[in-house]
């Protein structure tokens, strides 16, 4: 008479399928950011080298001497020996 069981199925079939892409995407969601947290950790604020790892990096190629670099250390390490 009222034909309210027409289709429900369909229905439930969209509605289980909505939640579970919706699930899905807030469980993608989390996923990121906890990835992009720890490798932000793990990086840190360490994308630039440090003034002593260039100062290597000159010595290593040959750019400086070896009393150039050892006086630049030195004044870099405020006199602390290595």
């Amino acid at each position: 008479m009222w034909h309210m069981g027409d289709g429900s199925g369909w229905w439930m079939l969209f509605g289980t399928l909505m939640m579970l892409a919706f699930w899905g995407i807030v469980l993608w969601a989390v996923v990121a950011l906890v990835r992009g947290s720890r490798d932000g950790a793990a990086r840190g604020a360490r994308d630039e080298p440090t003034a002593l790892e260039i100062l290597e990096w000159r010595y290593a190629s040959g750019e400086l001497s070896d009393e150039e670099f050892e006086g630049m250390k030195q004044r870099l390490l405020g006199g602390r020996r290595t």
